[in-house]
């Protein structure tokens, strides 16, 4: 199976970054670059292995690992033995979902040390101003976006049932 080039250079872009969001070993997040690059009808454990040059106990460890994060899914065709692998179609809500839970807690920390700092450094609020209410202020709003697009993509799934 020939790949171009130019899918090969964004496979390797998009894997570095996933390998860092996502904390997947760099096979895993190649594997999931490759896969968010390629059509629904996914593809073959053959195929991702050719495309990405692995060996076939890496490839299946990693689509393994890939499959139990839901990051992934696999089906079968009827007369088929082959399993064929495409991106989860929903993996960015549970992400997002995530996220938006992660900043809930990131906004409560953030409050502590506010209330901390009001009662025990009352300088660094002088005339209302400070760092940790400008932090807490972006936690807020991106927290209001997550919100705003997990609600837009349930909505989005619902229209599909």
């Amino acid at each position: 199976m020939a790949i171009a080039k130019v899918k090969l250079k964004l496979i390797e872009e998009i894997g570095l970054r996933l390998e860092t969001k996502l904390r997947i070993a760099p096979l895993a997040a190649r594997i999931y670059a490759l896969l968010t690059l390629s059509s629904f009808e996914g593809l073959t454990f053959e195929e991702i292995r050719e495309i990405i040059g692995s060996s076939k106990s890496s490839t299946s460890v990693n689509l393994n690992v890939l499959t139990q994060l839901k990051h992934i899914e696999y089906y079968t065709k009827s007369g088929d033995r082959k399993r064929y692998f495409r991106a989860s179609k929903y993996f960015q809500l549970t992400n997002l979902e995530a996220y938006h839970e992660s900043l809930e807690n990131e906004i409560k920390l953030v409050e502590k040390i506010n209330s901390y700092n009001k009662i025990h450094f009352p300088e660094k609020f002088v005339n209302e101003k400070s760092l940790g209410d400008i932090a807490k202020d972006y936690l807020l709003k991106t927290q209001d976006l997550v919100a705003l697009t997990v609600e837009k993509i349930k909505a989005h799934q619902i229209s599909e049932e």
